[in-house]
């Protein structure tokens, strides 16, 4: 009624069957050599040195013979073995990989509690990390601005294996702020220049010197070159259309957004009162 089972233990019991003769049969041949070598070997000695060697290769007879007899079963559950194991990566693939996000960005140290970093379109300062996950509070909206949302951020470790990592926190204390400031081409743009510049430079001036003796610090521990810290207005060109004022002042690291709106309240206000002024004598 149940041939399957039937065979299967006709199989099982073949194989016990032989593994027990083989068993069997070693264990006389054992107890034969060792009877001949007591009776053929004089010294104590040599004798055991003979013996102990006689025993280990009976005991390596035994397991090939095994491993000859029960081959085709140790086959099929290797492949089980090797299909659960597979099934078993397949189902916790993503955890493996939190796992592996977090050993790298541990072994990179790429950031620590309290930076604010940024990976795809996420960005916000580390509160919390831990094996599977880090823990951000989000900074926004967008990339340019410097303020918190009030909305916290869980990121899974994978995205640490295969997305790039930007800190904006590296220097800790102090940092080098970028910001830009656009403007149509036919507008007064020298005038916002210089005027960004003297913006920057008077705010930047009470903690300038400070600023380059940590850079220059961090410049030799790291073997970096040591960057220029004083405030600087550059141009780019985008479009034929506009003028970009790239800003690059220092900062301590929690002042970045005061200190550019600062700048920009100064420029722009002036820029209005002179408009003002302006329309007033007109």
């Amino acid at each position: 009624m149940w041939p399957p089972s039937f065979d299967f233990s006709v199989f099982s019991t073949s194989l016990l069957t032989s593994s027990l003769i083989l068993l069997i049969a070693l264990l006389v041949l054992r107890a034969l050599v060792a009877r001949l070598l007591r009776q053929k070997i004089s010294s104590i000695e040599l004798r055991r040195r003979w013996l102990v060697q006689s025993n280990n290769a009976f005991v390596l007879l035994l397991l090939l013979g095994l491993v000859f007899i029960w081959g085709e079963e140790l086959r099929t559950l290797a492949l089980s073995v090797v299909a659960i194991a597979v099934a078993f990566v397949v189902a916790t693939k993503e955890l493996i990989l939190c796992v592996m996000g977090s050993i790298l960005k541990t072994g990179a140290r790429s950031f620590k509690v309290g930076d604010r970093i940024q990976i795809k379109d996420f960005r916000g300062d580390v509160i919390d990390q831990n094996l599977l996950a880090t823990t951000i509070l989000e900074v926004g909206p967008g990339k340019l601005t410097h303020q918190r949302t009030g909305r916290m951020t869980v990121i899974p470790n994978s995205l640490f294996v295969a997305e790039p990592v930007i800190n904006e926190s590296f220097t800790s204390d102090y940092i080098l702020h970028v910001f830009t400031v656009p403007y149509p081409r036919e507008a007064d743009w020298p005038q916002a220049q210089k005027a960004l510049l003297q913006s920057a430079m008077r705010h930047t001036a009470p903690y300038l010197d400070e600023v380059r003796n940590y850079m220059q610090r961090i410049s030799l521990s790291r073997g970096l070159d040591v960057p220029s810290v004083e405030p600087r207005v550059t141009i780019q060109v985008p479009d034929a259309e506009q003028i970009h004022l790239v800003v690059r002042i220092p900062t301590k690291t929690q002042q970045r957004n005061q200190i550019e709106q600062a700048i920009l309240s100064d420029v722009l206000i002036g820029e209005q009162a002179l408009q003002d002024d302006t329309t007033a004598n007109n």
